[in-house]
C-alpha cells in the first residue's frame, strides 16, 4: 500500500473539495481507493489468524464512504479530509477502526456515542462486574498504548436506575467507551506498520470483547 500517494490525494482533494474536482480526479480517487481496500483485505485476513473470535470484514465492507452526509450536516464540505474503514465489524459499532487523514490519523475502537439501548446495556453491565473492565483498563500494557478512555461529556450525576455512591460511578457516568491510538505519518510509512497494527487490535481486543459482550447478551 502507498500510503504517501493516499495523503498526498488527500491533501489535494481537501485544497479542491467540489464535486467537479472529484469528477476530474476520479480515476485517481479510485486508483488509491482500490489500493487500500486491498490493504484492508490483507489485514482482515491476518487479524482473523489471531482471533478465533474476528468477524470476517473485507475490504469493501470495512472501508467508508468519503462523502459527507449533507443531508443531516449540510455545513460540512462535499467530500472527508480523510479514510476511514472498520475492521473486526458485526456493525458500524464497536468494530477496530482505522482513520487516515490530512490532520489526524489514529486507530480506535469501543463504542462513541452509542444509543441509548447500547449504552444501557454497557451501563449493566459494568454494574454487574465493572471490576472486570478496570482492570483492563488499568493493565500497564494498556494504559501506555492507549492512556485512558476517550473523554466524551460524562453526566454530571448518577444515570436513572444508579446510586451516585456506586463503586464504579465514574465508569456509569459516561456517554461514550473508546479508546485511541494516534499514528504519526513515519509509523504509517515503515515497513513495520502491520505488524503495529496487529498489536494495536491484540492489545484492544480484551476491552472490544468486554463491550461487545455487554451489548449483545
Amino acid at each position: 500500500m502507498d500510503f504517501q500517494k493516499l495523503f498526498t490525494f488527500l491533501e489535494k482533494l481537501t485544497q479542491n473539495n467540489e464535486t467537479a474536482w472529484m469528477d476530474a480526479h476520479r480515476s485517481e480517487y479510485h486508483d488509491v481507493r482500490d489500493s487500500l481496500i486491498a490493504w484492508l483485505d490483507q489485514m482482515n485476513m491476518k487479524l482473523a489468524q489471531i482471533d478465533p473470535n474476528y468477524y470476517d470484514t473485507p475490504g469493501k465492507k470495512a472501508i467508508n464512504r468519503i462523502n459527507n452526509n449533507l443531508m443531516f450536516h449540510p455545513d460540512r464540505p462535499v467530500y472527508k479530509d480523510h479514510f476511514g474503514a472498520g475492521l473486526d465489524q458485526v456493525s458500524k459499532q464497536g468494530d477496530f477502526y482505522l482513520h487516515f487523514g490530512v490532520n489526524e490519523c489514529f486507530i480506535g475502537g469501543g463504542y462513541w456515542h452509542p444509543s441509548s439501548k447500547l449504552l444501557r446495556s454497557i451501563r449493566q453491565a459494568i454494574d454487574y462486574n465493572g471490576h472486570e473492565l478496570k482492570k483492563v483498563l488499568h493493565r500497564p500494557s494498556f494504559v501506555k498504548m492507549f492512556g485512558s478512555l476517550v473523554e466524551n461529556n460524562p453526566l454530571k450525576t448518577a444515570p436513572k436506575g444508579f446510586s451516585q455512591d456506586h463503586e464504579h460511578i465514574n465508569l456509569l457516568r459516561r456517554r461514550s467507551f473508546a479508546v485511541t491510538r494516534p499514528l504519526t505519518k513515519a509509523e504509517i510509512f515503515s515497513d513495520s506498520f502491520e505488524e503495529l497494527v496487529i498489536g494495536i487490535y491484540k492489545e484492544m481486543l480484551p476491552f472490544r470483547r468486554y463491550l461487545n459482550q455487554a451489548v449483545t447478551v
